[in-house]
């Protein structure tokens, strides 16, 4: 109970941090989501390597680089990551920020769905109902749009997949996320300095506050994954699904009331079939565990 109950806190802290992204993204609007990709994966790999110095924690990297099935799985997790990053930034910076919430709406239908398939994670009949629930909402969008929310899907996709590959990763939390952008700096480094041939780099032409907040990048991007990272192995996915409802809320209202993004009346109408959905899954949670909680041991 106590390690589920701080897999809880450390989930809820990390949504809540990126919840607050639209903000940060925003100030960087100028600078292209490929170079602020880049940017992030160099300097998360700096921050990552300073605090894995300042602990010694250094023993666990012989035995990863030399196990292949390690590699291919942090490969892969890297990948999913990566992409997960870019549509976002690009959606952010485009004006899509309520579309890229979207995504992170679904993305609890696609950790529960994980789950049942691949953890076999039994649910119970209002569980079911809520996947039904949110389902109809997605269709309801793509109906109204007259074509799929691609932004939303890809970001659920990719982010519950990289949520599955980090729940049974043999690595830890910082160590995990050490390993994968190690994995991709190669390229973020090589995009860079092919970027620089093309024109000057950000960095160099950039304001002092905006280069700034680049290099910040690192902290403001591992910190959240590290802790998305250590609560994911001590809840269930069907928990950690909807603990993420917390993040898409916020950004939600930063696109609507900071960046006044449209909504229209069918697309509010598909918010709300999944909020319901969240909504009933939320309140069954909370049912089970005070049944729970009131049967003797």
């Amino acid at each position: 109970m106590s390690a589920s109950r701080n897999g809880l806190y450390l989930a809820a802290a990390a949504y809540t941090l990126w919840g607050a992204f639209p903000i940060y993204f925003k100030q960087l609007a100028g600078i292209s989501a490929d170079e602020i990709l880049a940017h992030r994966i160099v300097w998360s790999v700096a921050f990552l390597a300073s605090v894995l110095l300042a602990l010694k924690r250094w023993a666990w990297i012989r035995a990863a680089v030399t196990s292949k099935k390690v590699m291919l799985a942090f490969a892969a997790s890297a990948l999913l990551l990566s992409l997960n990053w870019l549509i976002y930034i690009w959606a952010v910076n485009s004006n899509h920020v309520v579309d890229s919430s979207l995504g992170y709406f679904i993305n609890p239908l696609v950790s529960i769905l994980l789950g049942q398939w691949v953890f076999k994670e039994r649910l119970r009949a209002m569980q079911w109902v809520a996947v039904g629930i949110a389902t109809v909402g997605v269709l309801w969008l793509t109906w109204d749009a007259g074509k799929l929310p691609w932004i939303g899907l890809s970001l659920a996709v990719t982010f519950g997949l990289y949520g599955l590959m980090r729940k049974v990763a043999p690595l830890g939390a910082l160590e995990g996320l050490a390993l994968e952008t190690t994995l991709l700096v190669p390229l973020a480094l090589g995009w860079l300095a092919w970027l620089a041939t093309q024109q000057p780099g950000a960095l160099s032409t950039s304001s002092t506050t905006v280069s700034l907040l680049l290099l910040a990048s690192g902290p403001i991007t591992a910190i959240p994954l590290i802790l998305f990272a250590a609560g994911a192995r001590r809840i269930s996915m069907a928990n950690l699904g909807f603990m993420q409802y917390i993040a898409p809320s916020l950004q939600f209202a930063a696109g609507t009331l900071l960046y006044n993004e449209a909504v229209t009346g069918g697309k509010l109408t598909g918010f709300i079939i999944i909020w319901a959905a969240l909504a009933v899954y939320t309140l069954e949670s909370l049912w089970s565990q005070r049944v729970a909680a009131s049967e003797p041991a």
